[in-house]
């Protein structure tokens, strides 16, 4: 993507599988591709959010992902036995910190073999009743599944895939690998046999753990070995900067020479794996739940979005690391890739209090918040130090609010491409200043996160855009700028500085332990008014986990809202429902609305209310109130039982 002042954007893809080199010079971009043919899309923009969406028309939509999805998930490669996982259950509840799924990696496994439980720590008599105690709860269990399958000849996957013959071939027989469970065979994506084994194998795998979500990791294809080369295409004249350090191209994976389903070469198709892995798994759970799935995936390509959420791979607990991650965030968002994120307190390495603190603080607002480490560092879960509990409640707190509004944009993912989770150009295009910016973001176009990214620091350097911008957590006018303003902040222990734009309405709910649990409590509207007394905003609702979103055949409620303030002081607040089919909407209400940015600093000697058109009489089931906010001030109205599904206008008259 190239943006340009005064705002202009386009966009280029060259989509190509084969392996390549891609320099950037500053006024020129250079492809080194190593084969395949030339195929080049231009996406004439001429805003950022047109490009994505543009590129997301030919290669795919994001997929929509369930609800609980955007709750916190907690994993770690070492979790000994079913009763650790029962611990850090236990752990994350006593602390009163939200935690929406549990993970296992390959733990859990028999002698590392897909699809298998460990006899021992992880047998079907403990494991299945955990499970069912977790759904009992609201929440949910993903398990990792690699791709390479053991050999052993006793194995039901093994025996099955041979009956099938889906696996890689290398010089007329099937190419044998290695990873955790040892020699393995690969499965042959590209042969539509091996999706149909794919999905017969996780349906046996979940009549016995009935798992939500499933993570696919190794895809790259990673292999223990490094082949050797058999002809030039393991070996071609030129060599890409592979892994940074010019490795050869059959370094840690499979042979370039080996042979796919219809005569395709490794050579071609190695950047495939990842995307037809993810679109099997993503069709397999489909099919086998008839729910909405989740497939989390390390390995991606052009297109990857339309089935596959993404995490960053394994990260280490460090400072850098922790900053890195933001942009490698928002490089996902533009490639049509929204559901992503780091892993929080980092894989590698030992972490530290102060930087798994700083992490949760960021990672909470992560579109996918995973915190997960690996075996020989220091556990991490964060109720382990009480700094750390004390960030995790305060920022997962404010993202469950948060969640009407960050599910919205994934409704707007869904349908236009546009990322959750995005950089400040994308909404201030015509900002220079903003290009440069990567470390803060905005979820969405209405909220600005700025978090602590270094070690001791006790102030946050900040750019605002142009507008006016709301602390969400006092409701207090931050900044004011015509221009942009790069503000120095005091750091926050607790918490990152989240802004709230200024023309903004956001949807918001009560935090709860379970997604699910939050979704049942009243909404409130937090109203952002520009400098000429504006904001809208919209809410998405459905029931998070029907596999279409939004489409006509499916139940959904989309209300939009509009504000505006009359030169008398009279503020109208407006729903329009553009569409309702989704019955609970008939029956949740929204029982307050805070209204940011009004003119008077000094409290209104009255403010009277009004419900379509009848005057709201103050008791004991509705109040009002109002608070000076240095320049201007913030009113409530609470106690409201406004229907989502039906339209209203409210007035707020602030003229006596």
């Amino acid at each position: 993507m190239d943006v340009r002042p005064p705002g202009t954007a386009h966009g280029v893809l060259l989509l190509s599988s084969n392996g390549m080199d891609v320099l950037y010079g500053g006024s020129y971009v250079t492809y080194k591709v190593i084969g395949g043919v030339l195929d080049f899309y231009f996406f004439a923009g001429p805003s950022p959010l047109a490009v994505v969406d543009q590129y997301t028309q030919l290669v795919g939509r994001p997929a929509p992902m369930p609800y609980w999805s955007f709750g916190f998930h907690q994993c770690r490669y070492g979790y000994v036995n079913v009763s650790d996982l029962k611990g850090v259950v236990a752990g994350y509840a006593m602390a009163k910190i939200p935690l929406e799924v549990m993970w296992t990696d390959i733990d859990y496994m028999d002698k590392y073999q897909d699809f298998t439980l460990n006899p021992v720590n992880f047998s079907f008599a403990e494991l299945r009743p955990f499970v069912d105690r977790l759904h009992q709860n609201g929440q949910k269990y993903v398990v990792i599944i690699d791709p390479g399958i053991s050999t052993d000849p006793t194995y039901g996957t093994f025996i099955r895939g041979m009956q099938q013959d889906i696996f890689l071939k290398r010089n007329g027989t099937n190419y044998v690998g290695n990873v955790w469970p040892g020699d393995v065979y690969f499965p042959d994506f590209l042969n539509p046999r091996a999706a149909e084994f794919w999905s017969d194998e996780i349906s046996r795998f979940r009549r016995a753990i009935p798992v939500d979500g499933i993570w696919i990791d190794m895809n790259e294809l990673s292999n223990f070995l490094s082949p050797e080369p058999l002809n030039s295409l393991d070996d071609p004249p030129y060599r890409i900067n592979n892994s940074g350090v010019h490795r050869p191209i059959n370094n840690k994976t499979t042979p370039a020479s080996a042979l796919h389903y219809g005569g395709v070469t490794e050579y071609d198709a190695h950047n495939l794996f990842g995307l037809l892995e993810s679109r099997a798994t993503n069709r397999a759970l489909l099919r086998d739940t008839g729910r909405r799935p989740y497939v989390l995936s390390r390995s991606t390509f052009v297109g990857s979005g339309r089935y596959t959420a993404h995490w960053t791979g394994d990260n280490d607990a460090t400072w850098e690391d922790l900053r890195y991650s933001i942009n490698t965030m928002l490089s996902f968002g533009l490639f049509g890739v929204p559901m992503v994120g780091a892993d929080i307190c980092g894989f590698r390495k030992n972490t530290t209090e102060e930087l798994c603190g700083r992490w949760i603080q960021l990672g909470a607002f992560y579109p996918f918040a995973r915190d997960h480490s690996t075996i020989g560092t220091i556990r991490r879960e964060l109720f382990l130090w009480p700094s750390v509990a004390a960030s995790a409640r305060k920022s997962l707190g404010l993202r469950y609010r948060l969640l009407p509004y960050i599910y919205t944009r994934m409704y707007e993912a869904h349908t236009t491409g546009a990322p959750i989770a995005r950089p400040l150009f994308f909404s201030y295009p015509e900002d220079v200043t903003a290009y440069g910016v990567d470390t803060q973001f905005l979820l969405g176009r209405g909220v600005l996160v700025s978090p602590v990214l270094e070690q001791g620091a006790t102030t946050v350097d900040a750019y605002f855009p142009a507008g006016r911008w709301f602390s969400i957590y006092d409701h207090s006018l931050a900044i004011d700028t015509r221009s942009g303003k790069r503000v120095t902040l005091p750091a926050l222990p607790d918490a990152p500085y989240v802004h709230v734009a200024g023309g903004s309405i956001l949807p918001l709910q009560q935090s709860a332990m379970t997604t699910a649990r939050a979704r049942r409590t009243p909404f409130h509207l937090l109203v952002a008014l520009a400098e000429d007394g504006t904001a809208a905003g919209e809410l998405f609702l459905d029931d998070g986990e029907s596999p279409e979103m939004g489409a006509t055949k499916s139940e959904f409620s989309l209300v939009k809202f509009s504000c505006a303030t009359r030169s008398d002081g009279m503020i109208r607040l407006r729903s329009q429902v553009v569409h309702n089919s989704y019955a609970p909407s008939r029956k949740l209400v929204i029982s307050k609305v805070v209204l940011m940015g009004l003119q008077s600093p000094e409290p209104p000697k009255k403010l009277t209310v009004f419900v379509n058109g009848a005057k709201v009489e103050t008791n004991s089931a509705v109040s009002t109130g109002y608070k000076s906010r240095r320049v201007l001030g913030a009113a409530h109205v609470s106690g409201l039982s406004l229907v989502v599904g039906d339209e209203f206008e409210l007035k707020v008259d602030m003229s006596n």
